[in-house]
């Protein structure tokens, strides 16, 4: 990697911009909220030991192995500081649909995407300064940025929270409205989020998809060892297969979009950061379709006794 190149890119935003990508993230969260509702969190309550496992494997295994990787890799601040964003993000509701094709415990996966998703209003913005914290570079990095701890932090609970609340308390108490809000208002999120990377990417393409600042390879690596995380967690606490499907992409899927928001509208746009996220939130998703693809494979050969059955615990 070049050892100063992603850490001299920025993002040029504008003040416009800005408000653009706050909007946008309360949109995002609102609109995630209306679909969250007590039901999916039943699990919980009458399962508590494989949530547990499966919230802390995400909320706390992934950081700490990308702690790890990014001691091994010494990655340049801000790559560093990009690494740390996305695994410190909750769980997309893109896991849930994989793991359907994937045949993993749809159910189960609904669970923990719920719980990150609400838990991410506060734990997001802590980790990322807990985490960045840890490694030297990134630390300082952050601190050139002149972010303050709790004003980061509370604005980013503001931010999620709201939303949060909000979309929760009207898919409870008025349902049918939720329903209806959400479908109009999933299009629309998701055309203000791709609107907003499309024009800032195309405005800072160098940033973006510069060939010399060796991301690739690390966003690669760095997404496999969450996906075998997720896989190994769930083998080793004796889960059946199904749940091992299902935290293989909980863990393996991240909420880069919303990675990509907070660095744009809290961190100044530090353009190694912004291009991990970026190239994180279009590979995860190819690279769980490989995953999805391995699975049904497996299941395949299983039919076929091309290979034995597994023991499910």
């Amino acid at each position: 990697m070049d050892p100063t190149g992603a850490d001299a890119l920025y993002v040029e935003l504008s003040n416009g911009f800005r408000v653009a990508m706050s909007a946008s993230l309360v949109v995002m969260m609102f609109t995630v909220a209306l679909g969250l509702k007590v039901a999916d969190f039943k699990a919980l309550r009458s399962e508590p030991r494989p949530v547990i496992i499966g919230a802390t494997a995400q909320i706390l295994g992934l950081p700490l192995l990308t702690l790890g990787l990014i001691y091994l890799l010494g990655p340049v601040p801000s790559v560093a500081l990009g690494m740390i964003v996305v695994a410190c993000c909750p769980g997309g509701n893109v896991s849930n649909a994989l793991t359907m094709f994937g045949r993993g415990d749809t159910a189960y996966s609904v669970s923990l995407t719920a719980i990150s998703s609400v838990s991410a209003a506060l734990i997001t913005p802590v980790s990322i300064l807990f985490w960045s914290a840890l490694y030297a570079p990134t630390n300082a990095l952050v601190g050139t940025l002149d972010i303050s701890p709790w004003p980061f932090i509370s604005q980013t609970v503001a931010l999620l929270a709201f939303p949060l609340a909000m979309g929760m308390l009207m898919s409870e108490k008025k349902p049918e409205w939720a329903a209806r809000l959400r479908k109009a208002l999933s299009p629309v999120a998701l055309a203000i989020l791709f609107g907003l990377i499309l024009v800032g990417g195309y405005t800072n393409r160098d940033v973006l998809l510069g060939t010399d600042h060796g991301l690739f390879p690390v966003v690669f690596l760095h997404n496999g060892l969450a996906f075998a995380l997720g896989g190994l967690t769930a083998w080793v606490s004796g889960m059946s297969m199904a749940r091992r499907r299902s935290l293989t992409f909980e863990v393996g899927i991240q909420n880069a979009g919303l990675g990509l928001l907070i660095l744009l509208s809290q961190f100044d746009g530090v353009g190694g950061a912004v291009a991990v996220t970026g190239l994180w939130s279009i590979w995860h998703i190819a690279a769980g379709f490989v995953v999805v693809a391995l699975f049904r494979s497996y299941d395949w050969a299983q039919s076929k006794n091309i290979i034995g059955k597994s023991r499910e615990v």
